[in-house]
């Protein structure tokens, strides 16, 4: 090969290389794909949204299949709460719990003390309301007139005060019967109750909350007494939005729902 065609061949071969190394690279805008971690959690959480919550097998109870107006969930307090329709526009609540903590709206709510006829605090949910409210409320009860000497409020009825530091509106102090001294327990027990709601009907509450009046140190049967309480709540079905039966025991809340669920 002579010096002039070997120039000619390197002159053409500089310039195919040069045009190769201009052409674009097809692998240059190619992107690694994410991390297979990151994708596995991605269909993890896909698949945990999509996948359908199986669906139970068994029957409806009877009482669902009755449409039974009853109902148990978990109140703001934690326990459980049994409710039961009294009419359209009223429901009766059973609970365990505390009820110097149970409130609705702080406006139009109550809870029920059972008081002793001095209304001067005393034991059992009477001394823990008083302890709640602080020391106003024992002032406040001081000021209501003493119907005789020792006695501001006589068994069976019912007396109205501000709630203090308690959630709620008022307190509505009411006395029950010695179940063993009383001559007509029953009578006693349920104007304890229909007083109380009486009064609370007279100063706009719409949420009441009761203990189990009487069933402490006065002795009351727990049946009898529940039996008397759900009878004369009944009574009031279209005067109060909410009626509750705030019990403090298991053996209290147990009967007192035994006891709604055969009268209502």
């Amino acid at each position: 090969m002579t010096g002039a065609a070997s120039s000619s061949l390197l002159t053409n071969s500089a310039r195919l290389l040069g045009s190769l190394r201009s052409f674009p690279n097809p692998l240059a805008s190619f992107q690694s794909p994410r991390p297979l971690k990151t994708l596995a959690t991605a269909g993890s959480i896909l698949s945990s949204r999509t996948k359908e919550t199986p669906r139970s097998s068994s029957p409806p109870s009877s009482a669902a299949a009755a449409g039974a107006p009853r109902f148990r969930v978990l109140s703001s307090m934690g326990d459980a709460v049994e409710s039961f329709q009294l009419s359209p526009s009223s429901v009766l609540k059973i609970q365990k719990g505390d009820i110097t903590v149970w409130s609705v709206d702080g406006s139009t709510d109550a809870i029920v003390n059972a008081a002793n006829e001095r209304m001067l605090g005393g034991g059992g949910v009477d001394g823990a309301i008083h302890r709640a409210a602080g020391p106003e409320l024992l002032a406040a009860c001081e000021e209501v007139p003493e119907v005789k000497p020792g006695v501001r409020c006589p068994t069976g009825e019912s007396r109205i005060t501000p709630a203090f530091r308690l959630p709620v509106s008022h307190v509505i102090h009411t006395v029950g019967p010695i179940y063993y001294s009383n001559k007509q327990p029953e009578v006693s027990l349920s104007n304890a109750y229909r007083n109380s709601l009486r009064l609370a009907k007279g100063n706009n509450i719409r949420y009441i909350a009761f203990p189990a009046i009487s069933c402490g140190v006065y002795g009351y049967p727990l049946k009898e007494a529940s039996k008397v309480a759900i009878s004369t709540v009944k009574e009031f079905s279209d005067d109060f939005k909410e009626v509750h039966f705030v019990l403090f025991s298991d053996e209290i809340y147990n009967v007192w729902a035994e006891t709604a669920r055969e009268l209502l």
